[in-house]
Formats: structure tokens, sequence, C-alpha cells
């Protein structure tokens, strides 16, 4: 019974890849029998921000966002009668969540220039 799962697994990928690559291939004969321009299946013509760019941008945010987070959960611990246990979680995560947010707005202002 559990040498099943690999092949089952296999199956399941296979199956899924073959779904897509079928329909891809039927999609774009509909749209060549109907005389639409062929420039849409070319891949290199993407217009935008690379993205490695974006990736190492909010990847910076987010670990300058978590910095800051403990650093403020420690002033908060330090200076208030807060618990400790409910602040650094909170803290970090919202401020983890700041810089995300940061970091999109960022990546659609460098996606329209």
């Amino acid at each position: 019974m559990q040498e099943l799962i690999p092949i089952c697994l296999f199956l399941v990928v296979f199956g899924i890849f073959y779904l897509y690559i079928s329909t891809r291939n039927k999609e774009r004969l509909a749209l060549i029998e109907k005389g639409v321009d062929a420039s849409i299946f070319m891949h290199g013509a993407k217009h935008g921000t690379p993205v490695w760019k974006v990736f190492i941008l909010n990847l910076a945010l987010l670990c300058m966002g978590v910095g800051v987070g403990v650093f403020l959960a420690l002033l908060l611990v330090t200076y208030t009668a807060l618990n400790p246990d409910a602040v650094y979680p909170a803290i970090i995560f919202f401020m983890a969540g700041a810089a995300l947010l940061v970091g999109y707005n960022m990546t659609k202002n460098m996606d329209k220039e």
C-alpha cells in the first residue's frame, strides 16, 4: 500500500502538467485561427521591474521591519507594564506587515517608471 503513494503522486503531477500544456496549446491554436497577433506568446517582451529586484527589496524591508519591531517591543516592555509575551509577537508582526506594505507601494512605483 505504501508503494502506491509515490506512484499516485507522480501520476497527479504528470496529469496536472499534461492538462496545463494541452490546454495552453488548444488556447493558442484557437487564437491563431481567429487571426490574433502571435506576439502575445513571446515571453521576452515583458516590461516592468525584474523579479529579483522586487524580491531583494521586499526581503530587505522585511528584515528592517522585524528589526524595528524588536526594538520597539523592547522599548515598550522596558518602559511599560505590558506583558512581554504578547508585546513582542504583536509588534514584530505589525512592523513586518507595515514594511511589506511599503515594499508593495515601492514596487508599484517602480513599475510605473
